[in-house]
């Protein structure tokens, strides 16, 4: 699983487990499993996602949608940066706004999720590289030190032992949108899965 979907791929993992079927490889690609995860509402982080977007953005009109993100729903926040140029005017945000309010839900569940410790090992592929923003990334960088370890925080449920910790070159975006992390990405689950299956045929 793929950040926060890592979570959801552990989960599924504990209900196959309580199902008595085996589990031979849980690959977790940058999953951060921070220790404060009910201290931001869903709806908060999805505005932290959509400000996100808008980093190509000038000072000025990025500074309004900040301003603007505090009070609003996300659905006025798209329209604002509409608005002000931001998103294309010919597009049209409700499958946007949907999309958005899918992830607050996911979230939502997600922090009603007691992660258990489990018999299982896992491979952390985490990036090398920070996630820089000079805006909004960076304030939130720094709330989560668990962000900043290889083993991204999972040592609090799993033994360091059951942690195999893999650097992929990237940040958290680069290193599945950059073809050549990417790539390195797939050789290095590819690599590892095959070291599992050889050692429990």
């Amino acid at each position: 699983g793929y950040s926060s979907g890592g979570i959801l791929a552990y989960a599924i993992a504990q209900l196959l487990l309580g199902r008595d079927e085996a589990i031979s490889f849980i690959a977790l690609i940058d999953v951060t499993l921070p220790a404060n995860l009910t201290k931001i509402s869903p709806i908060q982080m999805v505005r932290d996602v959509v400000l996100d977007s808008f980093e190509p953005l000038d000072d000025e009109n990025f500074e309004v949608l900040e301003q603007f993100a505090r009070q609003s729903s996300i659905a006025q926040l798209l329209e604002k940066a509409q608005q002000i140029g931001a998103i294309p005017l010919d597009r049209n945000l409700h499958n946007d706004v949907l999309m958005y309010e899918r992830i607050a839900r996911f979230h939502e569940a997600l922090q009603a999720y007691q992660v258990p410790t489990l018999p299982v090992e896992i491979h952390q592929f985490y990036a090398t590289e920070a996630l820089f923003s000079s805006r909004a990334r960076q304030a939130k960088s720094s709330l989560c030190p668990e962000a900043r370890s290889p083993m991204r925080g999972w040592d609090r449920v799993l033994s360091p032992d059951a942690i195999t910790a893999v650097p992929i070159v990237g940040d958290h975006v680069t290193m599945m949108s950059v073809l050549e992390n990417r790539k390195a990405l797939a050789r290095a689950i590819s690599t590892h899965l095959a070291g599992v299956l050889e050692k429990d045929p």
